[in-house]
């Protein structure tokens, strides 16, 4: 189960389903899209299915409370999430956000530009952001909270150039957290290690194959989008392909045999966050909450 309706986010396990290649690693796979108002994690923990895909900042607080969820397998490997300003509004640097309005969708995506503020030591007012980019383009915000692979290219697809904006990508400031991961609870990895194994080798195949064969897969993705009523376009799920294809190779390279891994350094980057934030008391060990099934032999 994936944390949203279908989109090329998403792209990987798609394509793994429609190519038949779970079947192949004689997996009986079913892709589950979730609509806002479940929880894949949940879902997993109350064992009504087996894997899901999670963010970091999400499952390191569960794991925290000592419920029985593991990373299995790290897909994207750099976070997407970024502030936007226009330069039209005078802000250059990260110093000029003081006293500028900025928008903020809160909850686990208020972790990164909550660690941001305090490490610039900046105090901008801070408002509520819905999931629509309006307020920002009508000039009502001054910097928007946008996930690179979404809502960055809205903006550009409402007809603002690249150039006339300013990003902060908080990667760029030590604040990497590494968002969807694969997740399943500690009894499945024990009971069928195998079964793990190849799912998460099925899985990469499935994201090796959407980006060797991009107009395929955007013609399964959007096959998708058109049967869950999805409000989008090929353009746009074709840059969050190319996006999503820059964050699951990030630092790791094309080569699919290095996919995966959950670099120890990005795990106590989002857990020492947490820990400051007070949104955990206690860090997990990362040799507990990551197994890395991908490449044991």
């Amino acid at each position: 189960m994936v944390q949203w309706f279908p989109q090329a986010q998403f792209a990987g396990y798609i394509v793994a389903h429609e190519k038949g290649f779970y079947d192949e690693a004689g997996i009986d796979a079913t892709i589950l899209f979730s609509d806002g108002t479940d929880s894949p994690l949940q879902e997993v923990l109350d064992k009504r299915i087996e894997f899901c895909t999670g963010w970091l900042s999400q499952t390191i607080k569960i794991r925290s409370e000592n419920k029985p969820i593991i990373n299995i397998c790290q897909i994207l490997q750099k976070s997407s999430l970024m502030l936007v300003a226009k330069k039209e509004s005078g802000i250059e640097t990260a110093k000029d956000f003081e006293d500028k309005i900025v928008s903020n969708w809160g909850g686990d995506f208020s972790i990164q530009p909550i660690a941001f503020f305090q490490k610039q030591n900046i105090q901008p007012e801070v408002i509520p952001q819905s999931f629509r980019i309006d307020g920002f383009l009508v000039g009502a915000i001054d910097v928007t909270l946008a996930m690179y692979y979404n809502e960055y290219h809205k903006i550009l697809q409402a007809g603002i150039d690249e150039d006339e904006l300013v990003t902060f990508f908080f990667t760029d400031y030590d604040l990497n957290f590494p968002e969807d991961g694969i997740y399943c609870r500690d009894e499945t990895l024990q009971n069928d290690p195998e079964m793990c194994k190849n799912f998460i080798d099925a899985t990469i195949k499935g994201w090796a194959y959407a980006f060797q064969n991009k107009e395929e897969t955007l013609d399964i993705v959007m096959k998708y989008c058109r049967e869950y009523h999805m409000q989008t376009n090929r353009s746009h799920q074709r840059w969050m392909l190319g996006a999503i294809e820059t964050a699951v190779t990030y630092q790791v390279g094309d080569d699919p045999k290095n996919w995966g891994t959950l670099k120890e350094n990005d795990y106590y980057t989002v857990a020492k966050e947490l820990l400051n934030q007070k949104l955990i008391t206690i860090i997990p060990a990362y040799k507990d909450f990551y197994k890395d099934v991908a490449h044991e032999r």
